[in-house]
């Protein structure tokens, strides 16, 4: 096997070359593992090799280490241990000889490729002297670029090892790494590899930083990295600022009074753009540290605690210092630059927001001269930059005080959606887009909003970029000036947006029409267009309806296309198109019920040809399932003449445990299914149920979607009451096996916790739906032999309060005063009279919960206190 060659021929221009190549290789991984790997860890240490064949051998050395996909990660980590100790050291021991190489890309390589095989050794005890050997490495002063390598190779390390493994040697690492990163470091390469060691270190030495003497030392060297005079490591300092920020926000008030808040001022004021984008992220990060606590405070003094974190009001102490320099940033926008790329200036825009939503009305006085003396300049980037500056503050200050300036400021917005420089339009857009979603109040049905809507549809004509704002403006004005604007009025004759529906209902289908998505704009069309009809009153609903047969005609135009699909972009952009059509769909149906009954057939003969063209398109599929689930909602009864044809695909997408999200959809909609048909559902109970037994047993599917099928057998039962009968027992027993998972992770696993309580929610809505289902279906009796155990499950989640949302709270004890109403006197009865359910009971009728629950617990209260007064039993509620 000639790697060499291989590696050389997956890197031709030519297809046929290339392609054989990557055959070549999967081959030779798949025939001779060990080979491969000791072939390829040879090519990496070939000093005569050439360095893209070099760099080629590390990468596939490493993608054969490696995955995305926890599955596929898990494969490569067993194929690799699997193989014997002189292969994995043959390899191991060429990679570390490549660190010391004198051509920096394979040192590099190598890194990576000795953090791979880290990830997998060392939770599992090998390779123990790893750390020490890239320690070593790190003190040979003779060989930068050994020292260089071996930083990178801890960092990459420290970057994709739990921190727990390599905690025992923290300090030995955090030592290494600060000593490379100081300022006395003659070779610049060497400290900015320490610096990114450092910064992919920074989590795991935490109590490090416990330790004020260890922390004002790494402190100060990160500080003095700062001001070196390369422009990487300076960056990297910058990073490490950020980070430590977001980690140990906490302890850096002494930091921010001595040194921090002067050195990223000087940052930002930088001449070389990526120092002076760090240095704003920097302020990004305080305001977004400061946010949370503001969170926190305010949920504290609700419940009238102290929060546990305190907030040092960094930038609203630094805000008069740090606004103009944003400010001023603001201006040094690129002309030429891809409306995606990030830069200085949208870094600025994107920090004076979060600032705004920290220190509320003090941005204004700051922020308002800078708007009022550079919206009309002659230079287009002053202008963009007062439009980004007004724009950003939207969100933060009083609504009140900022009406009055959109008042004021509005006609001049207007008038830039007409500027001769597309950024400033583009801006224009934006602007009045933030104006449309905070400061809605200002915009007056009678002065403000005939010329904004005026203007947006005008600006629709414009590169897709504004017309991707415009679609956003108008999609926030749909929203704030629709029915929810009226929640006085539960169903409203009209709204504000009522006289302009059709204008903009048609403006928007004509960018639908354009056959590209050029920056969005088309999908932000139909985004708008749901939005329009998901929030227009009763006085338009006969447009809606006209929108609906729009929607499904261009579906039956798509639906016939299929067969023409010829390449990847085709597929792609006809799935595209189907998901933002159902999109529109779904938003009609909504809103429209049962008025859809007459267009229904054609509605759901599409969907069905969608869904049947799909096979191998999941988001459409899901799209196409939702927009039917939607169907079932508003037909409820008149559904049931659907039933037959979408049946077997409902199983399908049951059955399709792969496609976790599909399977939780087709899940959602057996409840649906069910709450519409009631108990005409009884002719597909069986199979629904059968389906669902089958998701239960399945290895693959994901654990998620369980708590959501144990919750629609409640459905299937309240739907077809005492015709459950058949599937009672083996429900019941699934229910009961269920029940017995707990939470044994760590504390702090809030996956295992969320998942936990998910499952217990699900456990309780089955139980509360198959014993109403079964009481009023005049089959009670037949519930208890499961009685005592399903009591029990309550009991289990009233002892375990870690893990139990308000949610779960209020369907257990729900669930106990449907038991007490399932069986009004008798032993049941009698268990429901022990202390602990009347304790639990208690619970609910706390007023720190929410009215529902209460509202739940008080009833369950009474109806098992009514059947103890009425039967046999002391009462013993109070």
């Amino acid at each position: 096997m000639n790697v060499g060659e291989l590696l050389t021929n997956s890197l031709s221009p030519d297809v046929t070359i290339r392609h054989a190549a990557e055959q070549g290789l999967e081959s030779a991984a798949r025939d001779n593992y060990a080979q491969y790997m000791t072939s390829l860890a040879t090519e990496l240490t070939n000093d005569s090799a050439e360095s893209f064949i070099r760099s080629a051998s590390g990468l596939a050395l490493k993608n054969a280490l490696t995955a995305r996909e926890s599955k596929r990660a898990q494969e490569y980590a067993e194929r690799w241990t699997a193989q014997p100790p002189n292969v994995r050291d043959e390899v191991k021991s060429k990679v570390l000889m490549t660190l010391s190489s004198s051509e920096p890309r394979a040192g590099m390589v190598a890194a990576q490729v000795v953090a791979a095989v880290a990830a997998i050794e060392l939770p599992l005890g090998m390779w123990n002297d790893l750390i020490t050997q890239l320690l070593s490495a790190v003190g040979d002063q003779s060989n930068s670029r050994l020292r260089q390598a071996a930083l990178q190779a801890i960092g990459f390390t420290c970057e994709i090892v739990n921190p727990a493994v390599l905690s025992a040697q923290s300090n030995e690492i955090l030592t290494a790494v600060i000593q490379g990163a100081r300022k006395e470091e003659q070779v610049p390469e060497v400290q900015f590899a320490a610096l990114q060691a450092l910064l992919n270190s920074l989590e795991f030495v935490r109590s490090n930083f416990e330790r004020e003497g260890e922390r004002n030392y790494i402190m100060q060297v990160v500080c003095e990295a700062t001001q070196s005079p390369h422009v990487p490591v300076k960056v990297a300092a910058f990073e490490n600022l950020v980070r430590i920020m977001q980690l140990y926000y906490d302890k850096m008030r002494f930091y921010m009074e001595q040194a921090l808040f002067g050195l990223t001022v000087l940052g930002m004021r930088d001449a070389n753009p990526s120092v002076a984008l760090q240095a704003v992220e920097f302020w990004s990060t305080v305001c977004d540290e400061e946010i949370e606590l503001q969170i926190e405070a305010a949920e504290a003094l609700e419940f009238n605690e102290e929060p546990l974190h305190v907030s040092y009001h960094f930038a609203r102490i630094a805000l008069p210092e740090i606004a103009p320099v944003l400010m001023e940033l603001l201006t040094q926008q690129d002309e030429d630059a891809d409306e995606d790329e990030w830069d200085t200036a949208k870094a600025a825009g994107t920090c004076l927001g979060l600032l705004a939503q920290v220190v509320g009305d003090a941005i204004v006085s700051l922020t308002v001269p800078f708007i009022e003396t550079n919206i009309k300049s002659p230079d287009w980037r002053r202008r963009e930059a007062a439009l980004m500056c007004f724009g950003s503050i939207m969100d933060g200050p009083e609504s009140k005080l900022l009406e009055t300036l959109v008042t004021q400021a509005l006609p001049t917005v207007l008038e830039t959606l007409h500027d001769p420089s597309v950024p400033v339009k583009d801006t224009a857009a934006w602007t009045l887009g933030r104006i449309c979603e905070f400061v809605y109040d200002a915009i007056t049905p009678e002065v403000q909003l005939p010329p904004l809507v005026q203007g947006l549809l005008g600006a629709l004509h414009e590169q897709p970029r504004i017309v991707t704002h415009c679609c956003w403006a108008l999609m926030n004005l749909a929203e704030h000036k629709g029915i929810l604007s009226r929640l006085d009025e539960p169903d409203p004759p009209t709204t504000p947006l009522s006289p302009y529906f059709e204008t903009i209902a048609a403006q928007l289908i004509q960018v639908t029409q354009q056959p590209n998505n050029e920056s969005n704009s088309r999908t932000s069309a139909y985004e708008a267009l749901a939005s329009l009809v998901a929030n227009c009153a009763n006085d338009c609903l006969q447009q809606a309806s006209n929108v609906l047969v729009h929607v499904v005609e261009r579906q039956e135009q798509l639906n016939g296309m299929v067969q023409q699909l010829i390449g990847l972009d085709d597929r792609n952009n006809w799935a595209e198109l189907q998901s933002n059509l159902c999109s529109v769909m779904i938003a009609c149906v909504r809103r429209m019920q049962a008025d859809i009954a007459p267009i229904g057939d054609r509605l759901m003969t599409g969907l069905l040809t969608l869904i049947q063209n799909s096979a191998r398109q999941p988001t459409v599929l899901e799209d196409a399932f939702v927009a039917v689930g939607a169907v079932i909602v508003a037909l409820e009864g008149q559904f049931e003449k659907y039933l037959d044809a979408f049946l077997p695909f409902l199983v399908e997408g049951l059955r399709n445990h792969e496609e976790h999200q599909l399977c939780t959809i087709s899940v959602g909609l057996v409840g649906d299914l069910c709450r519409s048909l009631g108990e005409a559902a009884t002719k597909c109970s069986q199979t629904l149920v059968y389906a669902l037994f089958e998701d239960l047993q399945s290895p693959v599917l994901n654990r998620n979607v369980k708590p959501p099928i144990l919750s629609s057998f409640g459905d299937i039962a309240l739907a077809i009451n005492g015709h459950f009968e058949p599937y009672l027992s083996t429900a019941m027993a699934v229910l009961q096996q269920a029940s017995m998972v707990q939470n044994t992770a760590d504390a702090s696993d809030y996956e295992m916790s969320e998942y936990v309580n998910d499952l217990r929610e699900g456990i309780a809505e089955a139980y509360v739906g198959i014993v109403s289902g079964m009481r009023l279906g005049g089959k009670a009796e037949l519930l208890l032999p499961y009685m005592e155990y399903t009591i029990a499950f309550v009991g289990l989640v009233a002892s375990d309060s870690a893990d139990r949302s308000e949610a779960l709270l209020r369907t257990t004890i729900g669930l106990l005063g449907d038991i007490a109403t399932a069986f009004p006197s008798g032993p049941v009865l009698a268990q429901l009279q022990q202390q602990w359910v009347m304790d639990y009971i208690k619970v609910g009728r706390s007023r720190t919960n929410g009215s529902e629950t209460r509202k739940t617990a008080n009833w369950a209260r009474d109806t098992i206190k009514k059947s103890v007064g009425s039967g046999v039993g002391t009462p013993v509620l109070q």
